[in-house]
């Protein structure tokens, strides 16, 4: 059974091991040097990291669980329009991640479904994020659940910069 749950300061330690291993799993064979790899997740998934983020009330966690066992986690940030666009109630859907044994399962279109509609709770109109250009399968993701390109920015990764597109999908 798919499960959703708000994550609260508890769930530390499960985001940051998620966020490590997921992001590793979907990206780490796109990042050719993997001491960058290794500061990267030791930065942005650090156990502080993640407390810091959540004490701030416009960023939201949400675990992801199939029969009581986490399997992926989302972020999504509130009130964040993409620099060309001008709608305060653009939300910025900063991470979906799902353990790679689990994809198989389709558990990733009903938490983005999920995540969606709890968007839709706090006012956005449009959800948008960003995916690396060479992430093929997750662009195709995206785009069968309509979501259009609106820009591109760069990712970056201990200084490295990774081209990505932004898509965006009114909700």
């Amino acid at each position: 059974m798919v499960k959703f749950k708000i994550a609260t300061t508890s769930d530390l330690e499960v985001l940051a091991l998620l966020g490590r291993i997921t992001y590793t799993e979907s990206h780490g064979h796109f990042i050719d040097n993997k001491d960058d790899l290794l500061k990267y997740n030791t930065k942005a998934f650090s156990i502080n990291k993640f407390k810091d983020d959540l004490k701030n009330n416009n960023i939201i966690f949400h675990i992801v669980y199939l029969d009581d066992l986490p399997v992926g986690y989302s972020k999504i940030v509130l009130n964040k329009p993409f620099e060309n666009k001008n709608e305060e109630s653009s939300c910025r859907l900063e991470r979906i991640y799902i353990l790679n044994d689990f994809i198989p399962q389709k558990i990733g279109y009903k938490f983005l479904k999920f995540i969606e509609q709890t968007a839709k709770e706090y006012n956005a109109t449009s959800l948008w994020l960003s995916v690396y250009i060479k992430n093929e399968k997750a662009i195709n993701f995206y785009r069968r659940n309509e979501f259009t390109d609106i820009g591109k920015l760069n990712f970056m990764v201990n200084g490295k910069a990774f081209d990505n597109y932004v898509l965006s999908k009114k909700i």
